[in-house]
């Protein structure tokens, strides 16, 4: 009986939990879902918009050759399915042409005139929301908008109509489950996509509480009503550069809440039973006490005799410290080892342990933590168990951390707690020093994301935006006929797709080089002092001596690095015109030589009034890499003297005989 008491009520709370993790999947899974749409959604939108301004950029609108344009834009609209037509609307918000019409065609206003307003204002591209049935279409469509825009002047505006449905098309292929329901509306609420969309329902107004929901915040969860009428729990999020457009996934409430409603039924009826048998057990039980009582009480003289050999064994034993404080009398009664480990003085014997006053034991707790301390222990009886960590001063006046655990007890009238003290300064200390070495290892790595974002951005980046502007401009050339300029273009995109190629090698091999694997350490930094030099035109001088047999590659990678580190630091801070690099390999130890005649510094800084120590941090990561596989290094410089670096590793403390 006493055994079925906490497993109805454990299983009961299992089932409860299961459900509510059930629940919170269901969340997450809506969360990753809506993730997905926004992002596709939005990468397509983009794309959409780059291509469209792209096309209000052509060289068939400057003078304008408009018969030359409708060709393009015709040529261009087929290759894209989203596009239902390319209209141009001059400055008064007339259609110039449309590519549902032949050229020359009478034509009417562009429908969305606010959308159209807002690009002739701002003059940036802009996606309106889903307009109503169209005129020459015959359909509900997106209008993307593009000013068409030369020396200053906004001469036209380039409309874009995209169609609904394949926004409908990405919100179904998401992975939602069945009986989800997704939803794109835009800045006025109106419905542009839908898991379940009837084409009527395309670009009529949401439901209240999703228009509510978009007042409110650009983002967040809400309970409301379907247009199906269904209460669903819904999560949204604006898409970002839409002007207002937002994605919402809502799950039928019924279906997220069902299982954690069956489980509190069941923890209820568990709890109910549970209280029954366990009212059935009091009875029992109770008519047992008084008996037991008794027993209990023939025996206690007993383990009271036990418990006081067991608690002389411990001390003689343990490697921790013992002490007794008595809480009335104001004395303790510590062990030897206690007395180590506080650094006190001898104090009277009471048989192999010391008896020291209140305050004689505290002044073992050094100034600052003696409050603590004291505190603590008055504390005990309240609290049922006094855990502190204090410090104390050795006899050379450094701070050691100890641990004071104890229980309080009580015989007849006396109070006294009972603890142990144990030695955690080697923790502290390797806890602190891991929290530092974490800290450096978070910059170093945000460091390096920051280098490779910037390489990306600014060098291919750059080159891919050229290559691109290059084929437009082809393209254009071997549509006049123009052939031998078309010719030219051609050499030098294939020069900029080479440069793109080099950049892209260069970062991949600054990330990991492959000859560092391929061929060895000492190929490696051939390879990386030519290019350094040659990027740099700084004179590098590389000399190996030695065996030049490989090392193990732990030693390689972090050689290759802190070398790697040297030049750069070479680079930012020297201002050098020469560096001589030496790498010589013995039979137990790897010699590196990094040499300077750069501007130099001094390596050990005097602290400005009122400043911080400067922080090296370049120099410090040498230091941290060069320590894991038991490297030193040394640094002499002075300024104006250059600097010079002197590394040594030994192959056999870090790596074993090689």
């Amino acid at each position: 009986m006493a055994a079925a008491i906490p497993l109805l009520v454990f299983g009961g709370w299992v089932i409860f939990l299961s459900a509510r993790e059930e629940r919170t999947a269901s969340l997450n899974a809506a969360f990753d879902t809506l993730d997905r749409v926004v992002t596709r959604v939005s990468s397509e939108l983009v794309t959409q918009i780059e291509v469209a301004e792209t096309l209000a950029a052509s060289a068939s609108l400057d003078q304008p050759d408009l018969p030359m344009f409708y060709r393009e834009a015709k040529r261009l609209k087929d290759a894209r399915p989203l596009w239902e037509t390319i209209e141009l609307v001059d400055r008064d918000g007339s259609q110039v042409l449309n590519l549902l019409r032949p050229m020359g065609s009478e034509l009417g206003a562009t429908a969305d005139r606010d959308n159209f307003d807002k690009v002739m204002e701002t003059k940036k591209a802009a996606i309106g929301g889903i307009g109503p049935l169209g005129p020459i279409s015959g359909k509900r469509l997106i209008a993307l908008r593009a000013p068409v825009e030369r020396g200053g002047k906004v001469n036209y505006v380039l409309t874009v109509a995209l169609v609904p449905d394949a926004v409908s098309q990405i919100l179904r292929s998401a992975g939602a489950p069945k009986g989800w329901v997704g939803e794109v509306v835009d800045a006025k609420g109106n419905i542009v996509a839908r898991t379940m969309a009837k084409h009527f329902e395309l670009g009529s107004a949401a439901s209240p509480s999703v228009r509510a929901a978009i007042e409110r915040a650009p983002e967040g969860s809400y309970v409301g009503h379907s247009l199906e009428g269904i209460e669903v729990d819904t999560i949204y999020r604006t898409l970002p550069g839409t002007g207002g457009w937002s994605v919402h996934f809502g799950i039928p409430s019924d279906a997220l809440n069902a299982p954690v409603k069956r489980s509190g039924y069941l923890l209820a009826a568990g709890g109910t039973v549970s209280l029954c048998l366990a009212v059935i057990l009091a009875w029992l039980t109770g008519r047992d006490i008084a008996q037991r009582r008794l027993d209990q009480e023939a025996k206690a003289a007993l383990e009271l005799g036990l418990s006081e050999e067991r608690r002389r064994l411990a001390i003689d034993t343990a490697a921790m410290g013992v002490f007794n404080w008595n809480t009335q009398g104001s004395h303790v009664v510590a062990s030897t080892r206690s007395r180590d480990l506080l650094n006190l003085p001898d104090a009277p014997q009471l048989g192999s342990d010391r008896r020291y006053s209140r305050e004689a034991f505290l002044k073992g707790v050094a100034p600052a933590d003696r409050a603590i301390v004291a505190d603590a222990f008055d504390q005990c009886f309240a609290d049922g168990l006094v855990d502190v960590e204090f410090r104390t001063v050795s006899a050379g006046g450094e701070l050691q951390w100890r641990r004071a655990t104890g229980r309080p007890s009580q015989i007849d009238t006396t109070r006294t707690v009972l603890g142990v003290i144990i030695d955690i300064d080697a923790g502290k200390r390797a806890e602190a020093e891991r929290q530092q070495l974490l800290l450096r290892l978070a910059q170093a790595e945000e460091n390096e994301r920051r280098r490779i974002a910037r390489e990306l951005h600014d060098q291919i980046g750059q080159s891919v935006t050229g290559l691109l502007l290059g084929l437009k401009n082809l393209e254009q050339s071997i549509e006049t006929g123009d052939g031998k300029p078309g010719y030219d273009r051609i050499a030098w995109l294939r020069e900029l797709a080479n440069d793109i190629g080099r950049d892209i090698h260069r970062v991949a091999a600054d990330l990991r080089p492959t000859a560092l694997d391929d061929l060895g350490l000492y190929d490696a930094l051939r390879a990386l002092a030519a290019e350094w030099s040659t990027r740099f035109d700084i004179v590098l001088d590389l000399q190996i001596s030695g065996e030049v047999s490989r090392v193990p590659s732990d030693i390689e990678i972090v050689v290759y690095r802190v070398v790697q580190e040297a030049l750069t630091n070479i680079l930012k801070h020297a201002r050098a015109k020469n560096v001589s690099l030496l790498i010589d390999r013995r039979a137990t130890e790897l010699r590196i030589i990094v040499e300077d005649d750069g501007i130099g510094f001094n390596p050990i800084p005097s602290e400005p009034a009122g400043q911080p120590m400067p922080v090296r941090l370049g120099l410090s990561g040498m230091h941290e890499r060069l320590s894991l596989i038991s490297g030193t290094m040394t640094i002499e410089s002075e300024p104006n003297a250059g600097t010079t670096i002197f590394i040594v590793i030994s192959l056999i403390t870090a790596a074993g005989p090689t």
